[in-house]
């Protein structure tokens, strides 16, 4: 299970998708955010569904890949697709038993949401899928540039954010690697009910805190033997520069968003 946790991992690749901007990127992921949470009917959906796979297929990293992460977030899913089934009590009563009642606006709700977690997800992985931490530090803090001037720290917060992003694998392996060391020393994290599996889980916290703090002591050693003084005097060996693929990635993101405001507006 811990191994379908994908999000923060980087597929090196040479697809159309790596190769666009880093800021563009970013850009785009937010346009689709919003278009995502404006599409209200079946044609938005399969109008961001399109937009969503395409991605994928250009992203060359496959279906595979971005469906193992969701297995990591199918008990929200599932959680979320019960409450809209069970309190959504709109349109026509289609089941009652007991107290249980199921409506047919719960279960257009409970789809609508479904779909629209999924492909929230899918759509940011595939961020962390085609760009390095390095790319997504150097994008956000471009991107937040003008913020400098209000003297809030932009580089150490895109930093601090991509070297999160870039532990999460790191932890997910350390933390597998404890579970099978306990494993055969008799350690059981597979049987019991929910709260005896949570209980069993709880010899993994101290050593993984442990290991934790110590990769953080010996990331700061190593920043400060190379003389890392945050932003001050940093020159950076590859410079971000927008391609003419870029201004058409950003001219088709916008496009898909309009398109979405205009079914929305006309009820399409």
């Amino acid at each position: 299970m811990l191994k379908d946790i994908t999000l923060g991992q980087y597929f090196p690749g040479d697809s159309i998708v790596h190769r666009l901007d880093p800021r563009t990127k970013l850009i785009l992921v937010v346009v689709y955010i919003v278009a995502l949470f404006n599409a209200g009917n079946v044609v938005s959906y399969a109008l961001m569904l399109f937009v969503l796979f395409s991605c994928i297929a250009l992203s060359h990293v496959g279906l595979k890949a971005v469906f193992k992460g969701l297995r990591t977030v199918f008990i929200i899913i599932l959680i979320t697709a019960l409450l809209n089934i069970f309190y959504n009590t709109t349109g026509t009563l289609l089941v009652q038993f007991w107290r249980i009642r199921i409506f047919t606006g719960g279960i257009a709700m409970a789809v609508k949401m479904v779909l629209r977690i999924m492909m929230l997800i899918s759509g940011t992985f595939l961020l962390t899928y085609t760009t390095s931490p390095i790319q997504l530090t150097d994008a956000i803090e471009r991107l937040c540039g003008p913020l400098k001037k209000l003297h809030l720290p932009i580089h150490e917060l895109a930093m601090m954010m991509s070297i999160a992003l870039r532990f999460i694998p790191t932890l997910i392996e350390e933390t597998d690697k404890i579970m099978s060391a306990q494993k055969a020393r008799g350690a059981d994290f597979e049987t019991g009910n929910l709260i005896q599996k949570a209980r069993a889980l709880m010899p993994l916290l101290v050593p993984l805190f442990v290991s934790a703090f110590r990769r953080a002591e010996e990331l700061a050693t190593a920043m400060e033997c190379r003389c890392y003084h945050g932003d001050s005097g940093r020159t950076r060996m590859k410079q971000l520069t927008y391609a003419p693929r870029d201004f058409v990635a950003l001219a088709l993101g916008f496009v898909v968003l309009a398109a979405v405001f205009v079914l929305k507006h006309f009820g399409l």
